[in-house]
């Protein structure tokens, strides 16, 4: 299941070694995300005997704008293809329940090593490298782990030593380059320099031209910001909420932390720089 080219590459989706796990065991609430209500464990109606989605390159037009945010970061072709050996949950009953109950952890481990895997690979922390590569292995350890291992689990005693390495390796690789003088503020408001912090309310915030290097927005709210043309070079983006957030000509290549889930959630166009480890959404203009 690993690669030696990129472990990041094996903690993307890949629908073709799953079984619509995400379309069954998940639950979602009729919203302006999606169409109408579907209970967890019952497949959604889209869904098709070889499990794959009858609406795939209409899901938006469809109503299922939260089906194409969505990122299992490999969990499901992890858990379809490692912890239950390629079976799938149609024939039989125990299975099904277990996998269900499998996904939505194996997702929270794969998003954690996603995070994992960046902060390794960020040059400024090399000093906590050692403390990040063990974390990993643990980690690692569980996802390989049997179908009840992982159930009975605990995963709050792993993601909590690994929370203070990542924001440690957030801050290393921060202040190791120069930090942004903040927003430019063109436009029909400014935002202040000090706004600019952990957790920060930036809902709608004209944030176009910004100078992010450096920034620390570990959690902010930045649904609708226009981010038009800002640099967020080394800027901390764990947890930020980018719905609707307006990312054209900004660059993120080297943003801190930045999850196909987020960049799904946004918009934005030609001119967006991103990581190579990320795609470009189908949506974007």
């Amino acid at each position: 299941m690993r690669t030696a080219e990129d472990p990041r590459l094996e903690l993307r989706a890949d629908c073709s070694r799953c079984v619509g796990l995400c379309c069954v065991a998940l639950a979602f609430a009729r919203s302006a995300d999606f169409a109408f209500d579907k209970p967890a464990g019952d497949p959604c109606v889209n869904l098709d005997q070889d499990d794959l989605c009858t609406i795939h390159p209409r899901l938006r037009e469809s109503g299922f704008r939260g089906c194409t945010v969505f990122d299992c970061f490999g969990a499901g072709q992890q858990v379809t293809q490692h912890t239950f050996d390629g079976r799938g949950w149609r024939d039989d009953a125990e299975r099904r329940r277990e996998m269900f109950a499998v996904f939505p952890l194996m997702r929270q481990l794969h998003e954690l090593l996603w995070y994992l895997e960046e902060a390794l690979a960020l040059p400024a922390a090399a000093r906590i490298h050692p403390a990040l590569r063990r974390a990993r292995a643990d980690v690692r350890t569980l996802t390989d782990a049997a179908a009840a291992v992982i159930v009975d689990s605990d995963i709050e005693e792993l993601r909590g030593p690994a929370a203070e390495l990542l924001r440690e390796a957030a801050r290393l690789t921060r202040e190791a380059g120069p930090v942004g003088t903040g927003p430019l503020g063109s436009g029909r408001k400014k935002t202040a320099r000090s706004r600019i912090q952990p957790g920060a309310d930036l809902l709608g915030a004209d944030l176009r031209g910004a100078d992010l290097r450096g920034a620390e927005l570990r959690g902010a709210l930045l649904i609708a910001a226009d981010l038009r043309g800002a640099d967020l070079s080394r800027a901390e983006l764990i947890g930020a909420d980018l719905r609707d957030a307006r990312l054209d000509g900004a660059d993120l290549r080297r943003a801190i932390y930045l999850t196909q889930v987020q960049v799904n959630a946004a918009t934005g166009d030609g001119g967006t720089l991103l990581p190579p480890t990320l795609d470009r959404p189908g949506h974007w203009t």
